[in-house]
C-alpha cells in the first residue's frame, strides 16, 4: 500500500513532520513504513516562468532564444524544444534557475543519484541564464501527466502564477510511502484507514471527506432491479445511475494524487472509481447502462464450463465456484475481478450504471488463482472487504461525479444487504490490560486511545463496541495490542514474568538429531538439503516393483508441476542427485548426509505419517564397511550398546542383490543399508560404486539413551588371542560374532575382524577370515587356564558350524 503524504495530510490538518519523523512514528505505532519516495528530492530553484518573446538564434537553426519573465525578473533562456516556436509568448514554463537543479535528463533515461545542476552558460555563442523544463527533467513522466509534451517542454496552466514555485504547481511537493500492511488490517489499504492511523499516532484530529447528499429527483430502482442469487458469496450489493454522462480530463488536483499513487490518470469517470478504491480502499466498476439487458442485475455462480471474455479481449473458461454479475440476459463481468467486453465504458457512453460491492474473499482469491487474473480490485476483495464500507465508497463516488460535472446522479441507490454486519462487542478489561504489557495506564488514558481509532465505549456494560472496519479485533488480547502501540512500545516498562518458570531445552528426539549431523561430520560427511516433494517418475528411476508400497504417496493437490507433485516416501532420489550432481561436477570423493523427512499415507487419518530418517551416500574412498563403521558409531553413541544385526535379505531392488542388509536392532528393522544397484547408478549418472544407509530415526529414539554409567580404568591387563578360519562364503561373520559374544562370557571384553582372504590358497567356494579377541578380568590377571576353556568351546561352536581353524 503506498500513499500520498499530501493527501494524507487533507485529512490530517495540523500534521507537521519530517519524512522521517512519519515514517519512524507510523511504524512504532504498528504502520509499518518500507520507505518513501520524495518527488522534489532533486529539485530545486524551479519557479512558474511566462515566455515574453520568443525569436530565432542568430547561429543555430535548431535553437530559439526566449524572454522569460520568473516574477521578479526577465531572464534570457536558449531552447530547443520543438513546441516552443519562433514568434510564440505567454506560455508558463516551469524554469530552472542558474544554481538550481534537476531530477533528470530529457530523454526520461535512468536519474542521477543527486539530480543535475544548472548552471549559466553559453549556447552557441548566446548566454543562457537557466533551463525550462520538460517533465521527464522534473522527475515523472507523461503517464502520469498526460496533458505533457511528447517531445518538449511542459506547458503550465493559465491559473499558474508567475514567480511561484513550480514543483508546488505541479504536486511534486510530496512524498509517497509504502506500508507493508498485514492482511488482518484491511482498513489500511486506503488512504482514509492510513490517515486514521497517523492521526492517532501524532494525536492530530482526524477530518475523512465530508459526503453529501446526491441525485435528482427519480429514483433508481425504477432503472435497475438487482438479484443476489449466491448470498454465501456477494454479502453486499450497491448501484447506483448516472445519466448524462460527460468524459473529460479529470481535474490537476485529482490526476496528481492518482499519479502519486502509481495510477495513471485516463479520463474524469475512470479516474473517480480509481480515486475512490485508494481512498476508501473499496473497489467500484462502471458498465454502460445501455448495455445491461432488461435493466436488471443478477449476481450468481458461473456454470461450468461458461465462457466469458473480459475486458482484455480474452476468452476464460470459468466453473461453478466462480462468482459473476449478469444482466437480464448475459454474464457482464466476474465478480470483484474484472468486467466483461460486451459493457465496457466507451467514449460514446450516455448512462452508467455504477457498482459497489462486498464479495467473499477466499472465492475471489480462489478464481484469480484458476484463472490467472489478478487486478487491483481482486488484490483488495482476496483481503475480505468490510460490506458496510461499500455504501459510503458509492455515495462518495456520487459526490465527485457532480462535483466534478461528469453527469447527472439519478436519486436513490440500489443496496441488496441481506444480513447486516454487527459490530464486535469486546469486554473492557483495563486491570488485565496493563497485566499483559507490565504497564500502569489508566482507564480514561486508555479511553482517549480507543477514541482515536473511532471505537465506542459503552460504560453501562463496560464494553468497547468495535466498528465494523476493525475486523482485527476481537479479544483482549487485541485491544492490549491497540493500547500498547498507541502508548508506545518504548515506553513500556522491564517487567520479570509472573507465574512459574520452566527452564527450556531441546527435546529428545531433537537430541537424537543433533548426534546424528555430528556423527556424520565427524566421519566427513556433509550435509544436503533436499526437496520433500518429488516427481511419481522417482519410483521408476529406483527400479520399484510395480505395486510397491512405497508408490503410494500423498499427492499435493497445487503442484507448482508434475515434478513436484507429490510427498517423497523414500528420501533416496534427493541424495542419489545431490551425489550426481557432484560427480558431474567431477568432485573425485563426496560424502552427504540429510536428516530427510518421508511422509507415508496412514490409512484412517487425512495426515500423512511424517518421519525423519537419517539417511547418509557416498561415493569414492570407503566401502560397505566403511558406511556400517559410521551406523554403529552412531548406534554406540546414542546409547544403543548392543551390536546391530545385518540380514542380507532385505529385498531392496534400488540396492545391489549381494551386498545390501536390513540393520536389526533386538527385533526390530531400523533401517538398510548397501551399494546402490548399478543400473540405479547408471541411472543418475554416477560413474562409480555408490553406497547409502537410512535409519529411521522414530524407530532409533524409542530404543536409545544418554544414560551412562561410570566405568573405571581397568587394572589388570588384557589377554588376546588370534584365531584363523577358513568358513564357506555363505557364513556370515555376523554368525560368528554371536558365537563369540555368546562363548567369551563376562571376561570378553572385545573383538576385532582384521582379515577376510579369498584366493588361490583357499579353497573355492571358503574364505578365510581373522579375529582378535580380548579378554580381561576386573579383579586379577587373567591366566592360560582361564582363557582355554573359553577358547574350547568357541573354536567348538565354530567347528559344528564347518568352520575349521586355518593352519
Amino acid at each position: 500500500m503506498n500513499t500520498s503524504l499530501n493527501w494524507i495530510k487533507a485529512m490530517v490538518p495540523g500534521l507537521d513532520v519530517t519524512d522521517q519523523e512519519f515514517r519512524d512514528a507510523m511504524t512504532l505505532s504498528g504502520t509499518k513504513v518500507e520507505g518513501y519516495t520524495k518527488f522534489d528530492k532533486n529539485l530545486d530553484k524551479i519557479v512558474v516562468g511566462q515566455i515574453e518573446s520568443v525569436e530565432k538564434h542568430p547561429d543555430a537553426d535548431k535553437l530559439v532564444v526566449c524572454q522569460v519573465n520568473v516574477g521578479n525578473e526577465t531572464v534570457q533562456i536558449v531552447t530547443g524544444a520543438p513546441n516552443i516556436p519562433v514568434g510564440s509568448s505567454g506560455q508558463k514554463v516551469p524554469v530552472v534557475l542558474d544554481g538550481g537543479r534537476v531530477a533528470g535528463g530529457h530523454d526520461g533515461g535512468a536519474l542521477p543519484e543527486d539530480g543535475i545542476k544548472i548552471k549559466k552558460g553559453k549556447l552557441r555563442g548566446v548566454e543562457s541564464f537557466g533551463m525550462m523544463c520538460s517533465i521527464e527533467e522534473l522527475g515523472s513522466s507523461r503517464e502520469f501527466y498526460p496533458d505533457a509534451a511528447e517531445d518538449g517542454i511542459y506547458i503550465l496552466g493559465d491559473d499558474a502564477v508567475v514567480g511561484s514555485s513550480a514543483v508546488e504547481y505541479l504536486g511534486l511537493n510530496d512524498t509517497v510511502f509504502e506500508y507493508e500492511i498485514t492482511n488482518n488490517r484491511v482498513d489500511c489499504y486506503s488512504v482514509i484507514g492510513i490517515a486514521r492511523e497517523a492521526a492517532a499516532t501524532f494525536r492530530k484530529p482526524f477530518q475523512p471527506p465530508v459526503v453529501t447528499e446526491t441525485g435528482n429527483s427519480e429514483n433508481v430502482n425504477d432503472y435497475v432491479k438487482v438479484e443476489v442469487e449466491a448470498e454465501d458469496l456477494c454479502t453486499r450489493y450497491t448501484a447506483r445511475l448516472v445519466k448524462n454522462i460527460k468524459l473529460a480530463p479529470s481535474p490537476k488536483w485529482m490526476q496528481r494524487r492518482l499519479a502519486s499513487a502509481g495510477i495513471r490518470p485516463i479520463n474524469n469517470i475512470v479516474d473517480i472509481t480509481n480515486y475512490v478504491m485508494e481512498e476508501y480502499g473499496q473497489p467500484m466498476h462502471a458498465y454502460d447502462y445501455d448495455t445491461i439487458a432488461g435493466g436488471r442485475i443478477v449476481v450468481r455462480r458461473a456454470a461450468d464450463g461458461e465462457k466469458f471474455v473480459t475486458l482484455d479481449g480474452q476468452e476464460r473458461e470459468l466453473d461453478s465456484s466462480m462468482l459473476m454479475i449478469c444482466d437480464g440476459e448475459k454474464a457482464v463481468g466476474l465478480a470483484g475481478i474484472m468486467g466483461g467486453e460486451n459493457s465496457k465504458i466507451t467514449d460514446d457512453v450516455k448512462t452508467m450504471l455504477f457498482e459497489a460491492a462486498t464479495f467473499d474473499g477466499t472465492s475471489i482469491r480462489k478464481s484469480t488463482k484458476k484463472l490467472g487474473l489478478r487486478t487491483d480490485a481482486s488484490g483488495k476483495f482476496e483481503k475480505g472487504l468490510d460490506p458496510e464500507n461499500a455504501m459510503a465508497a458509492m455515495n462518495r463516488a456520487c459526490q465527485l461525479i457532480e462535483e466534478l460535472g461528469a453527469g447527472e446522479v439519478v436519486g436513490g441507490a440500489v443496496d441488496v444487504y441481506p444480513n447486516k454486519k454487527e459490530r464486535v462487542r469486546v469486554a473492557f478489561e483495563p486491570e488485565r490490560i496493563n497485566s499483559l504489557l507490565g504497564t500502569d495506564i489508566s482507564t480514561e488514558e486508555m479511553l482517549g486511545y480507543f477514541k482515536m481509532l473511532e471505537l465506542e465505549y459503552d460504560e453501562a456494560a463496560n464494553e468497547l463496541i468495535i466498528p465494523t472496519f476493525r475486523q482485527d479485533l476481537l479479544r483482549t488480547a487485541d485491544i492490549a495490542e491497540e493500547v500498547a502501540r498507541f502508548f508506545g512500545y518504548d515506553n513500556i516498562p522491564t517487567t520479570l514474568p509472573s507465574g512459574a518458570s520452566t527452564m527450556g531445552k531441546i527435546s529428545f528426539k531433537q537430541s537424537i538429531e543433533d548426534v546424528a549431523g555430528e556423527i556424520a561430520q565427524f566421519c566427513g560427511f556433509s550435509q544436503a538439503m533436499t526437496y520433500s516433494f518429488e516427481s511419481p517418475k522417482v519410483f521408476d528411476k529406483l527400479k520399484l516393483a510395480k505395486y510397491s508400497e512405497f508408490r503410494k504417496t500423498v499427492v499435493i493437490s497445487n503442484p507448482l508441476g508434475e515434478d513436484f507433485s507429490i510427498m517423497r516416501t523414500l528420501p533416496l532420489n534427493g541424495m542419489l542427485n545431490s551425489l550426481s550432481t557432484n560427480y558431474n561436477r567431477r568432485n573425485k570423493a563426496v560424502k552427504l548426509y540429510e536428516l530427510a523427512k518421508v511422509y507415508l499415507p496412514a490409512e484412517g487419518s487425512e495426515l500423512p505419517d511424517e518421519r525423519v530418517q537419517f539417511t547418509l551416500g557416498f561415493y569414492g574412498d570407503g566401502d560397505f564397511f566403511t558406511m556400517k563403521g559410521v551406523v554403529e558409531e552412531f548406534l554406540e553413541k546414542i546409547g544403543m550398546t548392543e551390536k546391530p544385526q545385518y540380514d542380507p535379505e532385505s529385498g531392496k531392488e534400488y540396492l545391489h542383490p549381494g551386498r545390501q542388509a536390513n540393520i536389526i536392532y533386538g527385533d526390530t528393522v531400523i533401517g538398510y543399508i548397501g551399494e546402490v544397484h548399478p543400473d540405479v547408478t547408471d541411472t543418475y549418472g554416477i560413474g562409480e560404486r555408490t553406497y547409502i544407509a537410512v535409519i529411521d530415526l522414530l524407530a532409533v529414539t524409542q530404543m536409545a539413551s544418554f544414560d551412562r554409567k561410570y566405568k573405571g580404568i581397568a587394572k589388570f591387563p588384557a589377554v588376546t588371542r588370534d584365531i584363523s578360519m577358513v568358513m564357506p562364503k555363505s557364513v556370515l561373520v555376523g554368525t560368528v560374532e554371536k558365537v563369540i559374544e555368546k562363548r567369551g562370557g563376562k571376561l570378553l571384553e572385545s573383538y576385532n575382524l582384521f582379515d577376510i582372504y579369498e584366493g588361490a590358497q583357499i579353497k573355492e567356494g571358503y574364505k578365510s577370515v581373522a579375529y582378535t579377541i580380548s579378554f580381561r578380568a576386573n579383579d586379577r590377571t587373567l591366566e592360560d587356564k582361564d582363557i582355554q576353556p573359553v577358547m574350547e568351546k568357541i573354536l567348538k561352536d565354530l567347528s559344528d558350524m564347518g568352520i575349521e581353524l586355518r593352519s
